[in-house]
């Protein structure tokens, strides 16, 4: 007993398969069977094709109709016969066919005449009827199956015999496996080899013809008698092979495979067949960036074709590319894959597409650009800014998807990230004008004059240069990823929280030493952070750096495309002002925090003391005195010599030094303890709440464990909470 999804297909069968290790039916390989309705006498043959563990553990076999079967064919020698027309109906004769493809008369051509022409499915229910009434059907179930379906038609593709055209794969795989091997094409990452060489070490034929309408023709000429000629064209192949004009030549119907036609990119672009001055200067390529998903279909290719054809001039073969950066695919929110027929596809233009710029190039730049050169930028940038806002533009798309690109397999696209990224790009346009605000027009130190750096000019002067070195590097070793993560670090936390900040005592009060060295800090280093971000963030860069150019000295150039990458140097880094700086950050993030916990108001001047731990504390709280007082709103700022007796106060600590607030007069005692027992008691329930539901054992049990862990992380951080509270009200308390 055999069984079978596609009944219809019995009226081609050849065979009957069996494991060759199963004791059930070892001994009747190589004897015959009479199939019913054609009375074909077919062989049983024993292939591994055939599962033990499956059904009956006998398979037919039908060459001419299923892809599986076909390979048990060629191995076993099966003739092939084809039942169905090219609309899949049952042929009123069959096509017999040896396994070489050559016409066959080992069986005969007949089709019983109540199955001609009747279409595949019609045919299907009658072979089952029939089987029924001969007493042969054994049972009918439901199988779940994998059906294939035309992208155009929407029908069920069935697979049948053609003549197709195959290039010899085996001989043009062995020097492209070799090349990776040696190393002179390597993976990014490195683990995709391990792909690469799963499939050309076990390289089958390529079928490169296609029946499709568009394409580049398949090259291939036949006369009357079935002849075939190959040439460039008709005229090549009646000059070559000396066929006069009155033989009638017909072309080859089918057109190339994308691929095999994709396969010539890296040299067919160039000008080849012709030595070119392109392909000498370009060829072999740097690197290919392409998606894991095509590695055989595009890159390999692409290898082979490249190391078949092109030659170095002591005629070894040449590889296409030396790098290939494989990209992870992006899938949609809940991780599927991003396709048109589910309908979860996004098309990066209606992200981009929201806002123009209308008057961004007149209002930014003025006159300083040639006309030109402003209506290039101005069509470049005009979906994506408007007044320095961005609408979800191209350059916080861009920037998404390189911070994205991880070297993992899948990227889950997320519009919150685009948002995020979005509201990046408008902090550094809005960073810009500050800037130029504070130097357009102003005194930069560029014409010299005194200058006098404070420690947050040679801070921000080692960040950036930390940020070069570390983007750069992150750029050679193909972590895009990690390279956005820089910028995003530098531009907003570094440049924009910080630095802007750090400048406004120095702008507002300082002398004009100061003031003309910020100045020139300020421009000088957003000028370097355009240059370095534009790789990622071309647009917005481009636009900012017309205005930041004319401001700074030794910037030349239509466009900020041809200055150079920003590199690591390391005289311009000052370690000691790095430290003192971070020093002042902390203690400024430690007063806004008291504030914070304390509910007192940021604008609510503070008497603040430090008990310095060394001098060193006692220094840097006296040489930033004035950044202090004015970032952290302080009334008083004093240094505690160790003998004073001090009151209650809140605490906190800044390396190992101790900041202390008095709080007596700063806040209403009974009012904050009537809030903190407020905000206890609240803590308390939700404390009891969750031990509630963590000690229901059918919670515990039955929800995923991602739910549960999510629980107990809640608990741990009320009960953090719940142990603050008391520690404040002690403190109050205590006033």
């Amino acid at each position: 007993m055999v069984a079978t999804t596609r009944p219809e297909t019995m009226l081609g069968d050849t065979g009957i398969a069996v494991n060759p290790e199963d004791p059930r039916y070892k001994d009747l390989i190589g004897k015959h069977v009479l199939l019913p309705v054609v009375n074909r006498r077919i062989p049983i043959v024993g292939d591994e094709h055939a599962d033990m563990e499956k059904g009956t553990g006998c398979v037919k076999i039908t060459p001419a109709h299923d892809f599986n079967d076909y390979e048990v064919g060629q191995r076993h020698q099966l003739p092939m016969i084809n039942i169905l027309t090219l609309n899949a109906d049952i042929r009123d004769s069959a096509e017999v066919f040896d396994h070489k493809g050559q016409p066959s008369t080992a069986y005969a051509s007949d089709i019983p005449a109540a199955y001609q022409g009747l279409e595949r499915f019609a045919a299907r229910k009658a072979i089952v009827a029939e089987f029924d009434s001969l007493g042969l059907l054994g049972e009918i179930k439901d199988h779940d199956l994998t059906v294939p379906y035309g992208d155009r038609g929407g029908v069920v593709i069935e697979p049948m015999l053609t003549d197709q055209w195959y290039v010899r794969t085996a001989p043009l795989a062995e020097p492209a496996v070799k090349a990776v091997e040696d190393g002179d094409i390597q993976f990014v990452p490195k683990q995709y080899e391990n792909m690469y060489f799963a499939w050309m070490r076990d390289v089958q034929d390529w079928c490169i013809s296609r029946q499709l309408w568009w394409g580049h023709r398949i090259p291939a000429w036949y006369d009357d008698q079935g002849n075939v000629y190959v040439g460039r064209d008709e005229d090549e192949v009646r000059r070559d092979n000396q066929i006069s004009d009155d033989v009638t030549l017909r072309q080859d119907e089918d057109v190339l495979d994308t691929w095999f036609s994709s396969a010539l990119w890296t040299f067919g672009t160039l000008g080849w067949p012709d030595n070119t001055e392109a392909l000498k200067t370009f060829h072999p390529t740097d690197v290919l960036v392409s998606g894991f998903d095509i590695i055989f279909f595009w890159v390999a290719r692409m290898i082979m074709m490249t190391m078949h054809f092109i030659k170095d001039e002591n005629g070894k073969p040449q590889v296409p590319f030396k790098t290939i950066y494989m990209t992870g695919l992006i899938r949609d929110e809940s991780g599927a894959k991003m396709s048109k027929s589910k309908g979860n596809v996004l098309d990066p233009l209606d992200m981009i597409d929201g806002i123009g710029i209308d008057d961004l190039v007149a209002k930014r730049t003025g006159n300083m650009m040639q006309p030109k050169l402003a209506e290039k930028i101005e069509k470049a940038t005009r979906k994506t800014f408007e007044n320095g806002i961005e609408a979800h533009g191209t350059d916080a798309l861009r920037f998404t998807l390189a911070a994205l690109a991880s070297t993992g397999r899948d990227i889950n696209w997320d519009m919150k990230r685009l948002e995020g990224y979005r509201n990046f790009c408008n902090k550094l346009w809005n960073a810009s004008r500050y800037v130029l605000m504070n130097t357009e027009a102003q005194d930069c130190g560029m014409n010299g004059g005194e200058m006098t750096f404070s420690n947050a000019d040679q801070w921000i002067e080692s960040q950036f240069q930390q940020a070069a070195k570390d983007f750069n590097t992150h750029l050679d070793n193909y972590r895009l990823d990690m390279a956005a993560g820089v910028l995003y670090e530098f531009i907003w936390h570094q440049f924009c929280d910080w630095y802007l900040e750090l400048t406004k005592p120095v702008l507002w009060k300082g002398n004009d030493a100061q003031q003309r060295a910020t100045r020139y800090t300020l421009i000088t280093v957003l000028e370097k952070t355009l240059r370095l971000a534009h790789p990622v963030i071309p647009y917005i860069t481009e636009a900012i750096w017309q205005s930041v150019k004319p401001l700074v000295n030794g910037v030349e150039g239509d466009t900020i495309m041809q200055q150079p990458l920003p590199q690591y140097e390391a005289s311009h880094v000052n370690a000691q002002a790095s430290e003192d700086i971070e020093w002042v950050k902390q203690f400024i993030v430690s007063i806004r925090n008291l504030r914070a916990e304390y509910d007192i108001a940021p604008s609510q001047p503070l008497d603040v003391m430090l008990k310095a731990a060394d001098s060193r504390d006692a220094e840097r709280a006296t040489s930033n005195s004035t950044t202090l007082n004015a970032l952290a709103k302080l009334g008083s700022f004093k240094v505690l010599d160790g003998s004073e007796t001090l009151p209650a106060c809140a605490s906190a600590l800044v390396g190992s030094a101790e900041i202390l607030i008095p709080m007596a007069g700063l806040i209403d005692k009974d009012a904050e303890l009537a809030r903190l027992d407020k905000e206890i008691a609240k803590i308390e329930g939700e404390i009891k709440r969750v031990e509630g539901k963590l000690g229901n054992e059918g919670f515990v049990a039955k929800a995923p464990e991602a739910v549960v862990a999510k629980e107990r992380e809640k608990l741990d951080g009320y009960r953090d909470t719940l142990t603050k509270l008391g520690e404040q009200k002690v403190t109050i308390a205590a006033l």
